[in-house]
């Protein structure tokens, strides 16, 4: 009869094996948004069987990957958008902090507009509010523009935010200045404004 020490390791053994799955799995297909479940097994050093197990379909291993997508920007985005902080200097802050963040799961712009669109689309639903929320806010205070509705204006200025992450810029060290000085050019913010927010950005 195993022990409860056992299963102790046993359960963190196998948290282990799926959190080196995902950490791969991005790699893999921030490389190659089409690659399969073998390819992504044998980067991870496991056998298919072993990937099927944590996640009986490529879709499972796509939420999951959303999930923590989410997660992490959420929480980035609440620390960011302080009480009282301007919409478009909350919104500086948001980009600086989440460029990793983006950076890191920027596959997901890829395979959103693939066969898994509808359900990445529903997962980003609770950050897409948050983002809705805080531009509808810059909106009110004629910080930003009002040529979109805010649910609309706020994904295209985040959408950037990932093509940038996406591009040849990634990597440079004015990628993050980039993409924060060209998403509030898109919410309508005055270019003489948005690099002087961005002046502390490298």
């Amino acid at each position: 009869m195993p022990t409860e020490s056992s299963e102790s390791s046993r359960a963190r053994s196998m948290n282990e094996t799926r959190d080196r799955i995902l950490e791969v799995a991005l790699e893999v297909l921030g490389e190659n948004p089409d690659a399969g479940m073998g390819e992504i097994a044998s980067a991870a050093g496991v056998v298919r069987r072993t990937v099927y197990g944590h996640f009986p379909a490529r879709l499972d291993l796509v939420r999951t990957l959303t999930d923590r997508a989410v997660t992490e920007m959420t929480a980035v985005l609440t620390e960011a958008d302080a009480p009282g902080a301007q919409a478009d200097a909350a919104w500086v802050e948001f980009i600086a902090r989440v460029w990793p963040v983006a950076h890191r799961y920027r596959v997901l712009l890829a395979l959103r507009r693939g066969e898994y669109g509808e359900a990445i689309h529903a997962l980003l639903g609770p950050l897409d509010e948050l983002l809705a929320d805080l531009v509808k806010r810059g909106q009110d205070s004629d910080v930003f523009a009002h040529h979109l509705p805010p649910d609309i204006l706020s994904q295209a200025a985040y959408g950037v935010v990932f093509a940038i992450a996406d591009s040849d810029l990634s990597n440079a060290t004015h990628g993050a200045r980039a993409a924060t000085i060209t998403s509030l050019l898109m919410l309508g913010v005055p270019e003489t404004r948005a690099t002087a927010l961005t002046a502390d950005q490298p």
